[in-house]
């Protein structure tokens, strides 16, 4: 088992990509904290590791302020001791032409994209470089890195956070913190269903020619949490299918 030992905090990891991270951390054996808004998805969870052997615990977050990022991290560190892992999946995205973009759905995008990881960060990767070591990882995206119409909002914020990666590489990586990203490409979860066949032609640009299932991103997340990348800093490591390559 690559992670026996460890502590991982996976916030949004009620469902999707965040819910498959969460899984295979578990059957690596890290001990994980499942985060997210919606308590009947994360208990679920939480069952779901535990009916496999795994150990788990839920603690609900909407992070979209410093607040309840600082309490998030507070909690998580208190469930199974510090924290050795921090996966910063939890956002949101909204698409759309930017004249229609309002400045709600624009605030709402910076608080939970770019703020929340920062101050979960801040409030928990100092104590890893103090212990010596640790691993973040940030979920970022393909669009990130390519223009694509309509997503003008959700990739600046998504390119935000892959910049974050490279800094926090500088300034944690010293200590013995790794910190690195995946940029997913189009992936079948329960929030892409809304997007129908959008997703498909989507995806028929990949050189994959197909979407990635959840588990394939988890499996990259769990390389990147493991040993064997403790030489890999301040990388985005695109699960896109290709795209970000052509």
């Amino acid at each position: 088992m690559r992670l026996e030992g460890k502590t991982a905090l996976v916030t949004g990891s009620t469902s999707g990509i965040g819910q498959a991270i969460a899984e295979a951390f578990a059957r690596e054996g890290a001990r994980v904290v499942v985060s997210g808004r919606n308590a009947q998805r994360g208990k679920a969870v939480v069952e779901t590791i535990q009916a496999a052997g795994g150990t788990a615990a839920y603690v609900r977050a909407d992070l979209i302020t410093k607040a309840e990022a600082d309490r998030l991290a507070r909690e998580a560190s208190e469930m199974f001791g510090p924290v050795d892992i921090l996966v910063n999946n939890a956002g949101i995205y909204a698409f759309g032409p930017t004249a229609q973009t309002d400045e709600a759905t624009f605030d709402a995008h910076i608080a939970t994209n770019v703020k929340s990881p920062f101050y979960l960060t801040a409030a928990l990767v100092p104590h890893m470089a103090e212990r010596g070591s640790g691993k973040v990882i940030n979920i970022t995206t393909m669009v990130a890195h390519i223009g694509e119409p309509g997503m003008a909002l959700y990739g600046a914020t998504k390119a935000a956070l892959a910049l974050l990666t490279k800094s926090w590489a500088t300034e944690f990586g010293p200590s013995g913190v790794n910190v690195n990203a995946i940029a997913p490409g189009p992936t079948r979860t329960p929030g892409t269903e809304v997007l129908g066949e959008a997703l498909d032609k989507l995806a028929s640009t990949l050189p994959a020619r197909r979407a990635a299932s959840p588990s394939e991103i988890a499996e990259a997340a769990v390389y990147l949490a493991s040993n064997e990348a403790n030489f890999v800093h301040g990388v985005t490591l695109p699960v896109d299918g290709g795209r970000i390559a052509i």
